[in-house]
């Protein structure tokens, strides 16, 4: 449901940025008086914000970390304004029509010296489909400025946000779930041309052979055997390759596809598709298994979980 907050003390403002994203520390940047708001929605996992207010820095701090909230990323899209985003150890100046990435398990700022408005868009990491550490490689820079997608993404986001006060369910969750889609897709470009400069093999290897995990994930007989295969490699090697990413190869394949049953199961487009069908789409041909491991990973059974969605 669309929502608008609007705020005109500091003091309100600093619970209010608290209670729409994460935890956070604000503070004035400059004297005098202050109005903000926040407007948009929740659509599933993704929040869609746009973010307007008077002149002031927020922080997430190791001791708000501490918190323990769900790992998500935050993309800003600036319309107005300009402000500065610092995490590890990077710092970029957000211009009207940038975008940047930043991680909330780790500490950054964002310090607005004068009047803004931006986009923000707030998900759980697991869905970009992409490696967490090489994300976060990503962290306050600028995204996509000189990539033919970022021009083409960009537009995307903008209307997206003119469209927030007319999106209802279950059209806005579809959208919010192909921004991210579009976000992933502009960001394993931005990867993948950075691998080429890097002239990393593994990396390049690592990011091709998920691409193909990605376009497979349908095909009950996917497997490291078969991966290995396709892509004339051992399965020792194949292990090594993935052994950056944090994951094996069978649990990267498990977790894409359990996202996958886990948007469908979400979308209330989809409500008449019966859960194993759900489950046998996405390569789960076995109910009972398909409702074990979505149970073990999101806490709920498929059922339960399309019942509160």
């Amino acid at each position: 449901m669309y929502q608008m907050q609007h705020v005109d003390s500091f003091e309100a403002w600093k619970s209010l940025v608290s209670s729409a994203f994460v935890p956070l520390h604000s503070e004035p940047v400059r004297a005098g008086s202050f109005a903000g708001s926040i407007a948009g929605s929740q659509f599933g996992s993704v929040g869609v914000m746009q973010v307007e207010a008077t002149a002031h820095a927020v922080r997430r701090t190791e001791n708000l970390l501490a918190a323990g909230d769900a790992p998500h990323f935050k993309l800003n899209l600036q319309f107005s304004g300009h402000g500065i985003l610092l995490q590890d150890g990077r710092e970029t100046l957000l211009r009207p029509g940038e975008l940047a990435i930043y991680d909330t398990q780790r500490p950054y700022t964002l310090m607005f010296e004068e009047d803004f408005k931006t986009l923000v868009l707030m998900f759980p990491q697991h869905q970009l489909g992409l490696p967490v550490a090489q994300i976060r490689e990503m962290t306050a820079t600028a995204i996509g400025t000189e990539h033919p997608l970022g021009r083409a993404v960009t537009p995307f986001l903008g209307q997206l946000a003119g469209l927030l006060p007319q999106l209802r369910d279950p059209v806005g969750h579809r959208l919010a779930a192909n921004a991210i889609d579009l976000l992933g897709t502009l960001l394993a470009a931005e990867l993948h041309d950075h691998d080429d400069s890097a002239a990393d093999g593994h990396h390049r290897q690592l990011l091709a052979i998920q691409a193909y995990i990605n376009e497979h994930l349908a095909d009950p007989e996917l497997c490291p055997g078969s991966i290995a295969e396709s892509h004339f490699v051992s399965l020792r090697s194949l292990h090594k390759i993935f052994a950056e990413s944090g994951h094996t190869v069978a649990e990267w394949i498990r977790t894409r596809r359990l996202e996958q049953c886990r948007r469908d199961l979400g979308d209330s487009l989809q409500r008449h598709v019966p859960v194993g069908v759900v489950g046998s789409r996405w390569g789960f041909p076995d109910a009972a298994h398909f409702s074990r491991v979505f149970r073990v990973a999101y806490g709920l059974s498929p059922s339960a979980f399309r019942d509160q969605a």
